[in-house]
């Protein structure tokens, strides 16, 4: 497996990733982290258009796609509450990653290549999203507070420090 930018030859199958994601999170009692058609095709083609959509190939195949950013800035991340960020120093964020086939460590995969590249990553996940927290755990992110959306969605946030 590797990972790489995506181009616009993957945004149908990243699309397709995101679209049976959110069905796996509706199925596993988290049907309102992502709401209507976030993420789509849309989201993937503009990723493409500033550099932070990736996907992780396996074999020829498109086998995750996700949000990559390094020295980031995310507004939503400037506060924290219940908690503190590990590290303030730039960091990258992952947003939006989903796996085509669950309990292969596809996900594992992409946390540790990115980690590779950027030793500070925070990421967050909606409270109902267990199985993700548990990837998180297990990769060696930790919990670091709580946070709030553009929209006022509450996120619990984490964070993998070097």
């Amino acid at each position: 497996m590797f990972i790489r930018p995506a181009t616009h030859n993957d945004v149908l199958a990243v699309a397709e990733i995101y679209d049976n994601a959110r069905r796996f999170m509706k199925e596993t009692g988290n049907p309102n982290q992502w709401k209507g058609e976030y993420p789509n095709g849309y989201d993937v083609e503009m990723g493409i258009k500033d550099g932070t959509s990736y996907v992780c190939e396996d074999d020829g195949e498109v086998v995750a796609g996700f949000y990559f950013e390094t020295n980031a800035d995310d507004p939503t991340y400037r506060k924290i509450y219940k908690g503190a960020w590990k590290s303030d120093v730039p960091y990258a964020v992952i947003h939006r990653i989903a796996v085509k086939y669950h309990g292969r460590g596809i996900a594992d995969f992409c946390f540790s290549e990115c980690f590779k590249l950027f030793p500070n990553i925070r990421i967050d996940t909606h409270r109902d999203n267990t199985p993700m927290q548990k990837c998180l755990t297990k990769n060696g992110f930790e919990y670091c507070g709580v946070i709030y959306l553009k929209s006022g969605d509450e996120r619990i946030a984490y964070q993998k420090v070097k």
